[in-house]
């Protein structure tokens, strides 16, 4: 009985949170679906899409629907790490007039955070947000802060206007749980979004779960049950990518320099019980794991040189390897 309310609590909430997001943003469910995904597991999104797709107000009413403190990083090349931790500053006793530094915390200090074009910014500060997002903890003059969780980075990345940015090396992509694509709505779509907003009308979203809520379908998805097949399901599909790997089939021989590793195994197996937690089912199926697999992948294949003189591109390979495995 217990399980049943378990699974139906989360399952509702999902539902409230894509009713509610759905009075502010048209279409894009399977970027909900992912997003949700991703925070339930206690993971991190790279979302890759063109100015003007409401990835912003996205995050902004998830976080409101789900009452937890949201901050926004515009990153520039500017910005410092300390922009982003906060800083020691200089404070004087009334009293006694004695000096003594005080820290103040910067935008980092927050439950939803959206880095915006976090390939905009020196690697530096890039660093500080990944090394924040990996430790959930800062550092400051020598002090140790601890981020108060649910603590769940949405980072952003323009496919264009690549000039003057700074791509994130693979081993800091390969701390995002998922990397999402953010497509144009469609024609259906973008009529309803135009007419939507070009008025005063302004809803009022309800929030549907609490902090402690979340914390607590967190845990559920840690201790729900997984098949010992899907984990060497799961397994396998990784090792898939490798091309120094006997499983790898001949396209990523060809084409691939370097693979998965471990942790993409690890996010498929959260993302899947996650997935099958959100559809109210208490163990994870092969349709999840299917369903996770591009998110979890895609940044995680590196393709080498002769991929790209024959025009092949990882998302190509993923789909290959997939059809193969799964």
């Amino acid at each position: 009985m217990a399980v049943e309310k378990t699974l139906d609590r989360i399952h509702v909430a999902e539902q409230e949170i894509l009713q509610e997001l759905s009075k502010v943003i048209v279409g894009q469910r399977e970027v909900i679906e992912e997003i949700l995904i991703a925070l339930f597991s206690g993971g991190h999104v790279l979302i890759v899409g063109v100015p003007g797709l409401a990835k912003t107000l996205l995050v902004k009413s998830l976080a409101q629907i789900l009452d937890l403190k949201f901050s926004r990083i515009q990153f520039t090349p500017d910005l410092m790490p300390m922009d982003i931790i906060g800083t020691d500053i200089i404070q004087e006793d009334p009293e006694t007039g004695r000096r003594h530094f005080q820290f103040v915390k910067g935008p980092i200090f927050a439950h939803m955070i959206l880095a915006d074009e976090i390939n905009r910014t020196p690697p530096k500060t890039q660093s500080a947000l990944l090394e924040a997002m990996q430790e959930l903890r800062v550092t400051a003059g020598g002090r140790t802060y601890v981020l108060e969780p649910p603590f769940f980075v949405m980072a952003t990345q323009n496919p264009i206007e690549q000039e003057g940015t700074y791509p994130l090396p693979e081993a800091q992509l390969d701390r995002f749980m998922f990397n999402i694509l953010m497509d144009y709505p469609s024609k259906e779509e973008e009529e309803e979004i135009v007419r939507t907003t070009t008025t005063a009308l302004m809803p009022e979203l309800q929030k549907v779960l609490s902090r402690e809520e979340i914390l607590q379908i967190q845990r559920w998805v840690r201790e729900a049950p997984v098949p010992d097949h899907l984990v060497e399901l799961a397994v396998r599909l990784v090792r898939s990518t490798r091309p120094q790997d006997p499983s790898a089939p001949k396209i990523v021989k060809d084409y691939v320099s370097y693979g998965a590793g471990p942790r993409a195994s690890q996010f498929l197996i959260l993302g899947a019980k996650a997935r099958a937690l959100m559809k109210g089912r208490a163990v994870p199926r092969e349709e999840d794991l299917r369903r996770v697999a591009p998110p979890v992948l895609r940044h995680r294949i590196l393709t080498n040189f002769a991929a790209e003189a024959d025009g092949v591109r990882a998302e190509q390979i993923l789909e290959d390897v997939i059809q193969r495995v799964l």
